[in-house]
């Protein structure tokens, strides 16, 4: 007569299916069919095994899971036993270690790129960016460092883009950290693809990511010192922090828009105004979230500002400034270690100006 058990399902961790001698089985008949084994698993045995489905990056489907589970429960445990040739490991009080914290980039040009550097060692790097070829030349460079990167592909304008990444980041591991520096600027994309990006895609993650935030985690927004530019009425700035995300392209101050400059300082300056807001829903959750608003830094984007038609009064602005340099993504990715850091435990809802002093020589001039 064959042995009896407890029935496996989808929602048991992936380290009870592998302790259970059927379970087991199946599941590293799976794993050797693709080439891999069990020891894969480790880092991730806390987890359900419906969530292979997602961290699989598409080679394991929601049938493969179900058939497991039907075919665990459906076969005796002696013919199990009996096929496997691999010792059944049934020790149910081993311990296991707790997933990495998950650390999400959204943006990764110059300056996520030196954040995503200086933050994710000891967790799991979750990159992600609208260019494939960017996302697999940071990944690989980053990966030969020694850090643990997944990288997917985001549109920002699209809440259900969005969405899918919250979700896959939730599923990697505790979001601790959410860092958005994705963004277009005046030198390189026109009025509204500035506005899809740097605006509405802001208010979509911070919206998205708030549901997945981890108690104790933290996120900064990159903003811009051109936010502190931004000529609104307190009726329109009060409209563009709480108007839901998707429908902030209806609003007149935002139809009004004519430039890619007049775009891209209302969008830095809605940044800072949806931070503010985001403040109160992230810390229901326990975290904290920031801006920050760079002044002309160092980057691909950085110099094409200066190559571009307003580079000398950019230059000039540089040359009046307290620091009289250009800022580096190093100088950002510092501000970004302190707000999202211990050390800033108390701070939530604030931008952090880091320009140099470009800023306070233009109020004082």
């Amino acid at each position: 007569m064959a042995k009896t058990r407890s029935r496996l399902s989808a929602s048991d961790s992936i380290g009870v299916w592998l302790k259970d001698p059927v379970g087991g089985a199946l599941l590293r008949e799976m794993l050797a069919s693709g080439g891999r084994d069990a020891s894969t698993l480790r880092p991730i045995r806390m987890l359900a095994l419906q969530r292979l489905v997602g961290l699989s990056g598409g080679t394991v489907s929601p049938e493969v899971i179900d058939d497991l589970v039907a075919r665990a429960n459906a076969a005796p445990i002696d013919d199990a036993i009996a096929a496997s040739t691999e010792p059944v490991d049934l020790e149910v009080d081993a311990p296991e270690r707790p997933p990495r914290d998950v650390i999400v980039v959204i943006g990764i040009g110059g300056m996520g790129e030196a954040i995503a550097r200086r933050q994710g060692g000891g967790g799991r790097l979750l990159l992600a960016d609208f260019s494939e070829p960017a996302l697999d030349r940071v990944a690989t460079a980053l990966r030969g460092e020694g850090f643990d990167v997944m990288t997917r592909k985001v549109d920002v304008s699209v809440r259900e883009s969005v969405a899918e990444l919250a979700q896959t980041a939730a599923a990697a591991g505790p979001v601790r950290q959410v860092i958005l520096t994705a963004g277009l600027s005046p030198a390189q994309a026109p009025a509204p693809a500035i506005l899809a990006v740097d605006l509405l895609g802001v208010a979509i993650a911070l919206d998205e990511f708030a549901a997945v935030i981890s108690p104790g985690g933290a996120g900064i927004v990159i903003a811009s010192m051109a936010a502190y530019g931004a000529n609104l009425s307190r009726d329109d700035e009060h409209l563009l922090a709480r108007t839901p995300a998707t429908e902030l392209d209806e609003l007149p101050v935002v139809r009004a828009v004519d430039s890619p400059a007049a775009a891209y300082s209302l969008a830095k300056r809605v940044n800072q105004l949806r931070v503010q807001g985001a403040s109160v829903s992230w810390g229901l959750r326990g975290a904290r979230i920031n801006s920050i608003s760079p002044g002309v830094i160092s980057t691909a984007m950085g110099q094409q500002e200066l190559d571009g038609e307003h580079g000398e009064i950019i230059a000039a602005m540089v040359d009046g400034s307290g620091a009289g340099r250009i800022g580096t993504a190093t100088d950002i990715a510092d501000a970004a270690a302190f707000l999202l850091g211990p050390t800033a435990s108390f701070v939530t809802g604030i931008d952090l100006l880091v320009d140099g002093g470009v800023i306070a020589w233009q109020q004082a001039e």
